[in-house]
């Protein structure tokens, strides 16, 4: 298809999915997103372009950004410490339960779960505990009786508000969950939040939720930024990312990553998660959202929703209806007992009559929640469905219920549990409420970060591609963008659509039966596709198959997934010259294991940049032992349209589609990992408590809080698929492989190359080796990555899979005369290492040890370095006429362990100054 062709199928697609008002609740809520928001980060490539902020130098702008939200988390929970985002609230929940279990160094196995929880994040938590045998207890915290699980507690997750509605007091509840030796967590609302009492000052020893709420459209489910904050005993069990304050070398404040050994390439088998990305662009939304209102706008708008509800809940109750709604009160939603004679069927049909959404509970019940869209005519609307009277006055009812006017939404507001604590008063939530100065305060921030807009970002295994305009314009379209992830199907038919053919396409593609679109992130692809091999061997009787061969070239998030679906990790050698499979050491490893092999987990090509010759064998041997083949799909970047996993022998694999097929990194995240299978694993593919039928028949569970998960950006890879075709897609691989080959031929004359195969050709991707230079002249990989930002360039990705070394992929998307000036870089940076090599210039006071040069630096009036300014900031041509300036010298990482700071620090310490 063309781009116009693709566009008008789009917006027919779009318009095939109705938009009703949306009172479902549930954790999703239709919300306002700024304009100024909307066009200059969630539109903008200058934001979702970026990669993860690893090159802390040149990510500054994100990093305050992230640094936001995080103290916007920890203000409004009342917590110690919260990290830069995860993927959802139901999977946020499952890592709060995986991290009490492992509080306990595993020895207590029973969560409990008030029953006053949203379903979705009850069943995500039940997926995740089985692999470790936790026994997930769902019940009433009021009733329950804890002592008989006491010994064994290792926490208790509520929801604040509940399900439905309900403001509970959690305080003594707490402290019995304390007492018997559990982790206090709490899932709560942060619009709620502005009004209600902290889970903080309440005992919470972990608070989550979803930011979806603050300006993040629906999107049928996401891709949405889950908060997760804790108190500060646990800050080093925390999953996820988290950004922190530290210096660089020259004493200045600046940020970065802080804790990132918690990284699960680093740690492998031994990580306590297998979180690999986050939902950096939805949580720089949400955080901006909070700028851009500030604590008093925030506040204005959540009183405003709690007014509404609370007199829709006096119509209610004035037409003979029970708001059952108990505890301390309520905030946007109430759940009503229908007066006899009227039916829950009834209502829904006359909801859905009048082009409004609903959550039916039982055939009495319904709930309702409300939001800062909903005006007075929709309240009218939604009233209208409860009373008989034809003469509603939204202002007189507004008056009855005590509020003054819908002009005036100024709840009173007493009782325990009413909020009297401040938050967000750091300038930066106080400073930007005018449109003027919130855009400039945008601006300012992407200019301090280097995106697509500014270069090729030759990341191996990570595929910085382009994220064509035309594959990104139907993802705020209205009908896309607008629907909740519950609402019924028939109102959603665009996206079943475009679902159905995404999945025909991606199963074509990998040469699998059936797709799971569930999950959403790689990590949690390679965990779904774990399940579903778990799942497999449970059916036949063979639970006890737990082993992973992962060969030691495998993705880096391999072990980590492996360790959460309950397996246990073999790693498989690799031969040192080719980096190729050790087909001797996987065989004798097979058959050791064969009475209890599970699976490999193999990537393909290798993250050593390798097409392994013996890949059908590799499959062979594991399934003669028993074994199923997991493939990951990360480098399927090298594969589309010239080979298929499914061909070759593999009976699951994932995809990253925000590598090969398209959707942004988004400054580190949103991402997406649908995965295939073949067959007989069709049963065991994620399910979904609120969508009867969707899924395996024998699914272990769903893996995401919503069917779809991020559904919002899958059309993004439907509309590449589309536009490329069968021929576009091979040559799009074609043209990544050939371009690794060509740098790699261009360099290999100043770097020492890795690993070839016997043909000295690489696949997408190859790696420099940068350890020799150690030991000649005192240059590491580190060094090199850093002076590249001198050259305008982001870093290849550094010591992974080899330590110290620096791995390339340029992808398909970059022209040859870019190519040429990554290489002309690299050359030109290894001839500033011969100069050291051969004594011309210091091992320690060098352009590359000192790198990377800010403007600041280059303009003092104090220059003490061997080297001249000109080679600091100006080592090309193309830098004096196109120059990216890194807005901070190089960070000192330990600095930053030692002393984590993870909120904003004073204004005149950062940023403005």
């Amino acid at each position: 298809m063309t781009e116009s062709e693709l566009l008008a199928l789009a917006k027919e697609y779009a318009s095939q999915n109705e938009i009703f008002d949306n009172y479902i609740g549930l954790g999703y809520y239709n919300t306002l997103t700024p304009q100024v928001i909307l066009r200059n980060i969630m539109e903008n490539p200058g934001w979702y372009t970026q990669y993860t902020p690893y090159q802390a130098e040149i990510s500054q702008g994100r990093l305050e950004s992230l640094l936001n939200f995080q103290t916007m988390v920890t203000d409004l929970t009342g917590m110690d410490i919260a990290n830069a985002s995860l993927l959802d609230e139901g999977t946020a929940a499952a890592e709060a339960m995986m991290m009490a279990h492992a509080q306990s160094n595993g020895r207590r196995k029973t969560f409990f779960i008030d029953k006053n929880t949203f379903p979705q994040t009850i069943a995500v938590v039940k997926t995740r505990a089985a692999p470790f045998n936790v026994n997930v207890v769902v019940g009433d915290f009021r009733t329950f009786d804890m002592s008989t699980i006491a010994d064994d507690l290792c926490g208790a997750l509520v929801q604040y508000p509940a399900m439905d509605g309900t403001i509970e007091d959690f305080e003594s509840f707490s402290t019995t969950v304390k007492n018997h030796g559990g982790l206090f967590v709490v899932a709560s609302d942060l619009m709620a939040l502005t009004l209600l009492k902290a889970p903080g000052e309440f005992g919470a020893d972990i608070c989550l939720g979803s930011t979806q709420r603050f300006g993040v459209p629906l999107g049928f489910g996401g891709p949405h930024a889950a908060f997760f904050a804790t108190t500060d005993k646990l800050k080093r069990r925390m999953p996820g990312r988290l950004v922190g304050v530290s210096r660089d070398v020259d004493g200045n404040p600046a940020l970065r990553l802080a804790l990132q050994t918690r990284e699960q390439h680093i740690r492998r088998e031994r990580a306590t998660s297998n979180i690999c990305t986050a939902q950096a662009l939805l949580a720089n939304m949400a955080a901006m959202y909070a700028v851009y209102h500030g604590p008093d706008g925030l506040t204005q708008i959540a009183q405003r929703i709690h007014a509404l509800a609370k007199t829709l809940a006096h119509v209610v109750t004035e037409a003979g209806h029970t708001v059952t709604t108990s505890g301390d009160g309520f905030f946007d939603t109430i759940t009503i007992r229908l007066r006899d004679g009227t039916t829950a069927a009834a209502v829904a049909e006359a909801a859905n009559a009048a082009r409004i959404n609903i959550r039916v509970v039982d055939e009495q019940h319904v709930s309702v929640s409300l939001d800062e869209t909903t005006t007075k005519r929709r309240l009218r609307n939604l009233a209208q469905l409860f009373s008989d009277r034809e003469d509603l006055c939204m202002d007189k009812a507004a008056a009855a219920a005590g509020i003054g006017s819908l002009a005036d939404m100024t709840p009173s507001s007493s009782g325990k549990l009413t909020r009297n604590t401040p938050f967000l008063e750091h300038p930066v939530f106080n400073s930007y409420h005018s449109e003027t100065e919130m855009l400039r305060y945008l601006h300012r921030l992407q200019a301090k970060d280097l995106s697509l807009t500014h270069a090729m970002i030759p990341l191996g295994s990570c595929t910085m591609k382009l994220n064509a305009t035309s594959e990104m314009v139907p993802v705020t379209m209205p009908g896309f963008n607008s629907i909740h992830p519950f609402a019924p199907p028939a109102q959603a038919k665009g996206y079943q659509n475009l679902f159905r053919e995404l999945e025909a396409d991606l199963a074509e593609i990998t040469g699998f039966d059936a797709v799971s679109l569930q999950p959403n992130s790689g990590a949690n692809g390679e965990y779904a596709g774990l399940m579903a091999i778990r799942g497999y061997h449970e059916s036949r009787g063979e639970a006890h198959r737990d082993v992973c061969l992962i060969p030691v070239s495998a993705h880096g998030t391999n072990p980590a997934s492996a360790m959460m679906a309950g397996m246990r990790v073999v790693p498989v050698k690799c031969l040192p010259a080719t980096g190729e499979l050790d087909m001797e050491d996987l065989a004798e490893k097979a058959a050791k294991h064969a009475d209890n092999l599970s699976c490999i987990m193999v990537t393909y090509p290798s993250t050593f940049g390798v097409f392994d010759a013996g890949i059908r064998d590799v499959c062979q041997v594991v399934h003669r032992h028993g074994g199923q083949v997991y493939l990951d799909g990360a480098n399927m970047n090298a594969q589309v349209g010239i080979c298929r996993p499914g061909d070759y022998g593999a009976d699951v694999v994932h995809l990253n589609l925000h590598k090969t097929l398209c959707i942004p990194h988004g400054g580190g995240g949103p991402g997406m990992g649908p995965i295939g299978v073949k067959a007989h694993l069709q049963p065991f593919l994620p399910d979904h408590p609120l969508l009867p039928g969707f899924g395996g028949s024998k699914s272990p569970g769903p893996v995401a809080s919503a069917p779809y998960s991020s559904a919002s950006i899958l059309p993004i890879p439907w509309a590449y698929i589309r536009m490329m075709g069968p021929n576009g897609l091979r040559q799009s691989t074609e043209t990544a492989i050939l371009n690794a080959n060509y740098m790699a031929k261009r360099l290999e004359d100043h770097y020492s190359i890795l690993y070839r195969n016997h043909n000295s050709k690489c696949a997408h991707e190859f790696i420099i080796d940068a350890r020799p230079l150690k030991e000649t002249s005192g240059i590491e990989a580190i060094d090199i990555a850093k002076r590249l930002q001198d050259y305008g360039f982001h870093s290849p990705t550094m010591s992974w899979p080899v330590v110290n070394t620096l791995m390339i992929e340029p992808t398909e998307s970059e022209s040859l005369a870019e190519l040429d000036r990554l290489c002309d870089a690299l050359i030109a940076i290894r001839e500033e290492i011969a100069a050291i090599e051969r004594g011309d210039v210091s091992r320690t006071d060098n352009a590359l040890k000192r790198a990377p040069h800010t403007a600041a630096t280059v303009t003092s009036d104090t220059w003490d370095r061997s080297y001249s300014r000109e080679t600091a900031a100006f080592p090309t041509s193309s830098t004096k006429t196109n120059k990216f300036w890194p807005t901070t010298s190089r960070i000192d990482d330990t600095y930053g362990d030692l002393n984590l700071v993870c909120t904003c620090p004073p204004m005149e310490s950062y940023g403005e100054a």
